[in-house]
C-alpha cells in the first residue's frame, strides 16, 4: 500500500487561509497650553504604538511611533495622523527603519497626515524605509500648514537590503507628496518606480546607481530666506561625509526642498542627519541634535 503523504486535515485548512492583514492607525496632536506644549490627542492601533521618551533637556517634546509588526508586507495598511496646533512646537520620529518585505502582488499602503496650526513648528523625521526586492509600497503624505505655520518633514528610501547583497529590482515604490498652506496647493511631488526597476536606479539620468535616495523639505514663510545657508550646510555635510552622498537644494513658493542620493546608504543616512540637525538650529534655534533613536 502506498504511504499516505496528504496534509492533516487541520494543518492543510490552516496552510490554505489566506494571510491576516494589518490596518495599523496612529493619531497624535499636541498643543500649547500654559505656556508649553502637552500632548492633546492619542490614539493608536495594532500593529502602531506611540511612545514618548523623555526629550533631551532644552529640546522639543518627542513621538515616537513603533511598528511591533517587525515590518510590513503587501496587503497591509497604515495610516498615521500628526498634528500641532497654534503657538506648539513637537518632534515626531519612528523607532527604526521600516521593513517593506516582499510581496506576491498586493500593495503596502501607507498614509501620513500632516497639520501645523498658525505659528507652530512640527518636524517630521521618521527613519528610512527598506524596501526588499518584490516590494511594493504605496506611501503618500498629504500637509496642511496655516499661513505663519513652519515644518520640517522628510523621508528615506533605501533599495535593497544592500548589506546582505540584496538590491530593489523589482516591485513598486509609489511615493507622493501634496504640501497645501492656507488650502492653496503649493508643492507636489510623486516618486514612481514600477516593474523592472533596475533600469531607473541604474540610469545615469535617473538614479546613477544610488543604493538610498531622501528628501528634505522646510515649509514656512520665511524659506526662501534660508536657500543660501542650507546650501552652505550642504557642502559642509557632504565634504565630510565619504565620497558618494550628493545633495542638492532649491527654494519655490515657501517650499525649501533638499534632495539626497547616495551609493552607500548609511552614509546618506550620516549626511542627511547632520543636515537635520544643523538646519533646525539655524532655522528655528534649537539644539543642533537629534533624537536618541537616531544614533543607534
Amino acid at each position: 500500500m502506498a504511504p499516505d503523504t496528504s496534509l492533516p486535515a487541520a494543518l492543510s485548512s490552516r496552510t490554505e487561509q489566506p494571510r491576516l492583514k494589518i490596518h495599523g492607525a496612529a493619531r497624535v496632536r499636541f498643543e500649547h497650553r500654559a505656556g508649553t506644549t502637552r500632548l492633546a490627542t492619542l490614539y493608536h492601533h495594532d500593529p502602531l504604538r506611540v511612545l514618548f521618551p523623555n526629550p533631551r533637556v532644552g529640546d522639543l517634546p518627542v513621538a515616537t511611533l513603533v511598528t511591533t509588526s517587525g515590518g510590513l508586507v503587501g496587503g497591509d495598511r497604515v495610516d498615521v495622523s500628526i498634528e500641532v496646533g497654534p503657538g506648539a512646537s513637537a518632534l515626531v520620529t519612528t523607532q527604526a527603519a521600516e521593513k517593506i518585505y516582499r510581496s506576491t502582488g498586493a500593495d503596502v499602503h501607507v498614509s501620513t497626515g500632516v497639520a501645523v496650526g498658525a505659528g507652530g513648528w512640527l518636524e517630521w523625521l521618521p527613519q528610512e524605509a527598506i524596501l526588499f526586492d518584490g516590494a511594493r509600497l504605496r506611501r503618500a503624505t498629504t500637509v496642511h500648514l496655516e499661513a505663519s505655520s513652519r515644518l520640517m518633514a522628510g523621508e528615506l528610501l533605501v533599495f535593497g537590503r544592500i548589506a546582505s547583497g540584496e538590491r530593489f529590482t523589482r516591485g513598486l515604490a509609489r511615493d507622493s507628496w501634496e504640501v497645501r498652506r492656507d488650502s492653496r496647493l503649493v508643492w507636489a511631488d510623486a516618486l514612481h518606480l514600477d516593474g523592472d526597476v533596475r533600469s531607473a536606479l541604474d540610469h545615469p539620468a535617473c538614479f546613477g546607481g544610488a543604493a538610498a535616495y531622501g528628501t528634505i523639505l522646510y515649509a514656512a514663510p520665511d524659506a526662501a530666506r534660508h536657500l543660501d545657508a542650507a546650501r552652505r550646510l550642504i557642502d559642509t555635510v557632504v565634504s565630510g561625509a565619504p565620497p558618494g552622498v550628493l545633495a542638492a537644494a532649491t527654494c519655490l513658493d515657501g517650499m525649501l526642498v533638499i534632495r539626497w542620493l547616495g551609493d552607500r546608504a548609511h552614509h546618506v543616512r550620516r549626511a542627511y542627519a547632520g543636515f537635520w540637525a544643523g538646519f533646525r538650529a539655524h532655522a528655528a534655534g534649537l539644539p543642533a541634535r537629534l533624537p536618541r533613536l537616531w544614533d543607534v
